[in-house]
C-alpha cells in the first residue's frame, strides 16, 4: 500500500513539475518595450483609419484608468477625428494637468506620424506600472493624442492608387487645370497595381537609357549624347482630351497652411485654402486647443528628411520667437538630436522654405505652446550614411540589399491608348517618404522618446518652503516659495506678450488675510502688493528652474492651507 502511495505522489508531483515547466515562459524580456502587453500591436505595418481606431479601441477598454477615446469634430467626409486621452486619472483630472499634445498625418502621405504617434499612446499604457518613471509621468502630466488629423486622404493615399507624393491634401475636389472640370482625371492605376509608377518609351530621341548594371535604374545622358527612352510622367490617360495627363484630381491645398497665424491667401503662399481654419480637421484641432489651456507643448509629425523643427515658418515672424524661449526651444532640441539617430535640429524658413499659416507657428505664435514638428525618416537609417534625400542609387541598394526588390514595380510593356506601347514601373508609393516596416519601430521609440522629454519639461510647480513671522498685535508673516521644477515656464514670452493665459494662482485659505504681495527682492524687502483680492495672488509667470515668492499678513492662530493654481502648471499645495 505504501509503495503505491509513494509512487502515486511521485507521479502527480512529475506532472505538476511538467506543467509548470510548460507554463514557463518562452521568451525573455527586452530592456525598453512592454513585456506582455495587453493590446497586442504590430509596429512594422501601417493602418488605415479603421485600424488605427481599432487600436485606440483596444487601448481604451484595456486600461480605462489611464486612457479615454474621444471625438474631437469630423472631417470632411465625416470620420470622427479620435484623439486619446492619456494620463493617470486616479490622480487627477487629465485637463488639470501639464499637458502634451501630439498629432501626426496632417498630410495625407506622410503617414507614419499617424503610427508614431500611437505607438506613444500604446508604450505609456503598456508600461505603467513597470516602470516608476512613466508611474510619475502619468500623475503629473496628460497626453492629447490624436494619430491622425488627415483622415480622409489618409485612407484614400493607403486604398487608391497613389504616388509617393499624392494625395498632399484632404479629400476636396478642385479643378487644378481650370478647363471647368473638377476632378475628372486623377491618377489612372494602368497596370492594376495601386501604385502610380512612371512611363516610358523608346524613342530615338530620348535622354534616357537604363543602367546595364541594373536594368531598374534610368540614366539621363549627356545632351550631346542619344538615348533609348523618353520620360512620359506618371502613369495615367488624358480623360477629357486636352492633352494633359493627370492633371486633375484631389485639388492641391495644404492643410499646413491653413492655421490662423501669418496666414496668406493661395496667390502668395500655394497651398493657402479660403481662409484659417476653413478646414473642418485644423478647426476642430484650434477649437480643442482653445478650450484646453492646460497644453503646454506640442508635437506634430510629418516626412521626411530626419529633422526636428521649429519655427517661425517665415523670416517675417522672426521676432515672435524670443531669446528666452529660443534657449528653451534649443535645450530641448538638441537633446532630441541624441535621442534621435540621425536627426538634425533646424529652423523653418532658416533651413528649408518660408511657410506661411503653418500649425507649428500657430501653436508658439497664437497659444504661446512650444511646439516641434519633427520630419520622419531619412536615409540614414538605411546604411547609416549621410546620402541626402531622393538619391535613387541608394534606394536602389535598399530594394537590392535589404528589401530584396519589395520596393520596385518590375518595367512591364503596355498599350496606351495615347502613347502607344510603353514601359511602366518604378518605385512604389510606400517606399522613399515612408519608412519599410523594419525600421519602423525604433525610429517610433526614439521619436516618442523625444515627446517624452519634451512633456517631462513642461512645468511642475510645487511649495518648497513657507516661512512664518511674528509682527506683533495677532499679525503674522507668511512668505511661500514656488518651484518650477522643470524647463519650460508657466508662460512664454509670446503668452505673455499677447496675454493669451490666464496669471498664475497662488491662494491661502482658512485665515484672515490683510495684505497679499509678490516678493520682487527677499534681500531689500521689495514688494509688489496686490489690493484686491489679496488672498489670492496673481504672478504673471513663474520661469523654467526658477522660483516666485508670495507673501501675506494674516491675523489670527488658526492653520491655513496655500494652493497653486497655474492653466500650463497644473496644481500645487501645501498643507502645515
Amino acid at each position: 500500500m505504501k509503495t503505491i502511495i509513494r509512487n502515486t505522489l511521485c507521479i502527480v508531483l512529475c506532472l505538476a513539475a511538467l506543467q509548470y515547466g510548460q507554463a514557463q515562459e518562452k521568451f525573455f524580456r527586452a530592456i525598453g518595450t512592454p513585456h506582455k502587453p495587453k493590446v497586442q500591436v504590430s509596429w512594422n505595418r501601417y493602418y488605415t483609419y479603421e485600424g488605427l481606431r481599432d487600436i485606440m479601441q483596444q487601448i481604451a477598454q484595456a486600461y480605462p484608468d489611464l486612457a479615454k477615446l474621444h471625438s474631437i469634430g469630423k472631417s470632411y467626409q465625416g470620420r470622427d477625428m479620435l484623439m486619446l486621452t492619456i494620463s493617470d486619472f486616479k490622480t487627477g483630472d487629465p485637463d488639470t494637468k501639464p499637458a502634451m499634445y501630439i498629432d501626426g498625418n496632417i498630410h495625407s502621405n506622410e503617414i507614419q506620424g499617424a503610427e508614431f504617434s500611437l505607438y506613444t499612446a500604446w508604450y505609456l499604457t503598456e508600461m505603467f506600472g513597470e516602470l516608476d518613471f512613466i508611474n510619475q509621468l502619468l500623475k503629473d502630466k496628460t497626453f492629447y493624442i490624436i494619430p491622425t488629423i488627415n483622415p480622409d486622404a489618409r485612407n484614400n493615399f493607403m486604398n487608391e492608387p497613389n504616388t509617393p507624393h499624392s494625395p498632399r491634401s484632404g479629400m476636396i475636389v478642385l479643378d487644378n487645370d481650370l478647363d471647368g472640370q473638377a476632378g475628372e482625371d486623377g491618377y489612372d492605376d494602368l497596370n492594376g497595381d495601386n501604385h502610380i509608377t512612371i512611363m516610358i518609351r523608346k524613342s530615338p530621341d530620348g535622354n534616357y537609357i537604363k543602367d546595364p548594371l541594373n536594368p531598374k535604374h534610368l540614366i539621363k545622358v549627356a545632351p550631346e549624347q542619344r538615348g533609348e527612352y523618353e520620360f512620359l510622367g506618371y502613369e495615367g490617360l488624358d480623360n477629357d482630351g486636352d492633352g494633359d495627363v493627370n492633371e486633375d484630381g484631389i485639388g492641391y491645398y495644404d492643410p499646413n497652411r491653413d492655421w490662423g497665424w501669418n496666414w496668406q491667401p493661395d496667390y502668395i503662399q500655394r497651398g493657402a485654402y479660403k481662409y484659417p481654419f476653413s478646414l473642418p480637421e485644423s478647426r476642430s484641432i484650434m477649437e480643442f486647443v482653445m478650450a484646453h489651456p492646460n497644453i503646454a507643448g506640442a508635437q506634430t509629425y510629418h516626412n521626411y528628411g530626419g529633422m526636428i523643427l521649429r519655427g517661425p515658418g517665415a523670416e517675417e515672424d522672426l521676432d515672435t520667437y524670443k531669446k528666452s524661449d529660443v534657449k528653451i526651444y534649443d535645450a530641448i532640441a538638441h537633446k532630441g538630436e541624441e535621442i534621435i539617430t540621425g536627426y538634425k535640429y533646424l529652423v523653418v524658413y532658416k533651413d528649408l522654405y518660408s511657410v506661411f499659416g503653418g500649425e507649428l507657428d500657430w501653436f508658439y505664435g497664437g497659444r504661446g505652446i512650444f511646439c516641434y514638428s519633427n520630419e520622419l525618416m531619412n536615409s540614414y537609417l538605411y546604411f547609416h550614411k549621410n546620402e541626402g534625400r531622393g538619391n535613387r542609387e541608394e534606394e536602389l541598394k535598399v530594394d537590392q540589399y535589404l528589401t530584396f526588390g519589395d520596393a520596385f514595380v518590375e518595367w512591364k510593356e503596355y498599350q496606351h491608348p495615347q502613347y502607344g506601347t510603353i514601359e511602366i514601373g518604378g518605385f512604389k508609393k510606400n517606399f522613399g517618404r515612408a519608412h519599410p516596416g523594419f525600421l519602423m519601430e525604433q525610429d517610433a521609440h526614439r521619436n516618442m522618446a523625444f515627446t517624452i522629454y519634451h512633456a517631462y519639461h513642461t512645468p511642475k510647480l510645487s511649495v518648497t518652503d513657507v516661512a512664518e513671522k511674528s509682527l506683533g498685535n495677532g499679525l503674522r508673516e507668511i512668505t511661500a516659495t514656488i518651484y518650477n521644477e522643470r524647463l519650460i515656464p508657466t508662460h512664454s514670452s509670446q503668452d505673455l506678450k499677447y496675454n493669451i493665459e490666464r496669471p498664475d494662482w497662488v491662494s491661502i485659505d482658512k485665515v484672515n488675510v490683510v495684505a497679499g504681495m509678490v516678493v520682487d527682492d527677499q534681500d531689500f524687502n521689495k514688494v509688489t502688493e496686490q489690493v484686491e483680492h489679496p488672498e489670492k495672488i496673481k504672478v504673471s509667470n513663474i520661469p523654467g528652474m526658477e522660483t516666485v515668492k508670495v507673501r501675506w499678513i494674516v491675523s489670527g492662530n488658526g492653520n491655513y492651507r496655500i494652493n497653486v493654481n497655474s492653466a500650463k502648471g497644473g496644481l500645487a499645495e501645501w498643507v502645515p
